[in-house]
């Protein structure tokens, strides 16, 4: 049975060789995540908009 305090002990070991960002970093790449998000989702709801109001036009112009 492996041990679960060895197995802490490693862990522990190889989060010390993580770099780890500054806060500086991370704020800036949240930010740029949060804007980039807001980005795709316009243009995927404006994207959206325009092929709804197309086929909204098409429908119309469907005799029957």
């Amino acid at each position: 049975m492996p041990n679960i305090f060895g197995f802490l002990k490693e862990v522990r070991e190889e989060l010390d060789k993580v770099v780890w960002p500054t806060r500086e970093q991370t704020l800036r790449y949240t930010i740029l995540v949060v804007l980039v998000a807001l980005a795709v989702g316009a243009f995927l709801g404006g994207l959206d908009y325009i092929l709804t109001i197309l086929q909204a036009a098409i429908i119309e112009r469907i005799p029957g």
